[in-house]
């Protein structure tokens, strides 16, 4: 028996969590309707792969009157938890859960859960290598990647899982991870969740249901992060590149150094292949994250030597003519576009643009205004971007700018404009949905283009 055994659950949004959670279901003995605001022709392809499970569908409209036969809701990624819907399912006392929430509930191993405005996919990615070169059965997933829920029923109690949770995935939750890490709190998604302060409510969940045997990890250089130092009910473990810390991970005279009880360097700073000063933070979350899993400071030194990054995050496409073209996708918050900057010394063409989350872009307008040789804005935020930037424009001596409507029109002009020695950087700031289903569809063109020169 399972705890969804016979209950109606009704699942909003058919995209790949919904879908892994309604086999899941079904396979336990739900009944599972799934609802979904887009047509039966658009989402021909996620039905297909569904046509051998018992459900039922209701495509086009969330009608209220399917609250009437539901048990449990579960919600996406994408639907607010203040929906209209959403609201008048907690006012008939059904609770509201997600696929991920799902999954934790029933993890045969302790879980290393991951959240933070930035960074957080990194150290999710670094941490599962680090686990598999100790020869651990590992599953990487969450906000990321495969959701979990599919593989719950082949993993085994030794297995390491690590889980990259978003602030509209934690709104809801009301269990947290054994092993939980809060990378940072900057501003972000405050289109969604309107103020910092629900943003970093959203956020705390990950911590706010651990007991005393849970591990709690902040970041002792993130005001944001160690804020929540409060609602830490277990073992506290810090990480920092400012100071040292007592228990956990940080750097000093040029090598990252974990103290557990004992003291051990695990390597050189020149040992991590990853650029700029946030990556060397990101490695040290992950160390101390790790280790709060039994895995030796060998393995880490391994992982950390030979991890390369992420897709769409300073990811090299390729060079020619001595101009070197990165894919920085992933970056849909001014504060990611900047850290992005600070990871180069050489002369930057940016491409900047996208969908804006209601984000402050002074800041950045400062600083690209200061380093970025060349900008070129595309997208919905190109406008807004370009005010901006017209109080700083110009500060870097010979500076210009072009704005585009494309993707395409971008990389030509980019191309038309970077010199042997530049680094053309796409690092948007905004999110990809003007024009792209996420930031890699976004990424996956830029590539395109770019190889295609």
């Amino acid at each position: 028996m399972d705890a969804l055994t016979g209950k109606r659950l009704l699942i909003l949004g058919l995209a790949r969590q919904g879908k892994a959670l309604a086999r899941f279901a079904v396979g336990v003995g739900a009944e599972v309707t799934v609802s979904d605001l887009r047509s039966p022709e658009t989402l021909h392809t996620d039905l297909a792969e569904l046509s051998d499970l018992h459900i039922q569908t209701v495509l086009g409209e969330h009608p209220m009157t399917l609250l009437e036969k539901t048990d449990i809701l579960a919600i996406s990624g994408g639907v607010p938890s203040d929906a209209p819907f959403v609201q008048a399912a907690r006012q008939r006392g059904i609770p509201i859960t997600n696929d991920e929430q799902e999954f934790i509930r029933r993890a045969p191993t302790a879980v290393i859960g991951i959240t933070g405005s930035a960074g957080k996919t990194t150290t999710t990615a670094l941490t599962g290598v680090m686990a598999q070169v100790a020869g651990r059965q590992t599953w990487v997933g969450g906000n990321i990647g495969r959701p979990l829920i599919a593989d719950l029923h082949k993993m085994a109690a030794d297995d390491v899982v690590v889980q990259e949770l978003s602030s509209f995935q934690l709104e809801i939750w009301e269990q947290s991870p054994p092993i939980a890490a809060v990378l940072n709190i900057t501003p972000n998604h405050l289109d969604r969740h309107k103020t910092m302060t629900a943003y970093t409510s959203a956020k705390a969940n990950i911590l706010r249901f651990q007991d005393e045997a849970g591990v709690a990890v902040l970041c002792l250089d993130d005001a944001g992060s160690l804020a929540l130092r409060p609602l830490v009910n277990g073992r506290l473990r810090l990480f920092s590149l400012e100071k040292p810390v007592a228990d956990g991970a940080f750097l000093h005279e040029g090598k990252i150094w974990l103290r557990n009880g004992h003291e051990t360097a695990v390597c050189r700073v020149e040992d991590v292949p990853l650029r700029g000063r946030h990556n060397l933070m990101n490695v040290c979350a992950a160390v101390t994250l790790a280790d709060a899993a039994g895995i030796p400071a060998a393995a880490m030194y391994e992982a950390i030597r030979t991890f390369t990054g992420v897709e769409h995050r300073l990811e090299l496409v390729r060079e020619l003519n001595g101009v070197r073209y990165v894919n920085d996708s992933i970056a849909t918050a001014p504060e990611r576009a900047l850290a992005a900057l600070a990871s180069f010394d050489e002369p930057i063409v940016l491409l900047a643009g996208g969908r804006d989350k209601d984000m402050q872009w002074d800041t950045w307008a400062q600083v690209v205004g200061q380093r970025a040789k060349h900008v070129i804005l595309f997208g919905e935020l190109a406008g807004l971007l370009e005010q901006k930037l017209a109080g700083w424009h110009g500060t870097k001596e010979g500076a210009t700018l072009t704005r585009v409507e494309t993707m395409t029109t971008a990389v030509m002009a980019a191309r038309a404009t970077a010199v042997a020695g530049d680094i053309v950087l796409l690092s948007p700031g905004g999110t990809s949905f003007d024009a792209y289903v996420d930031f890699a569809a976004r990424g996956e063109q830029f590539r395109e283009l770019v190889n295609a020169l």
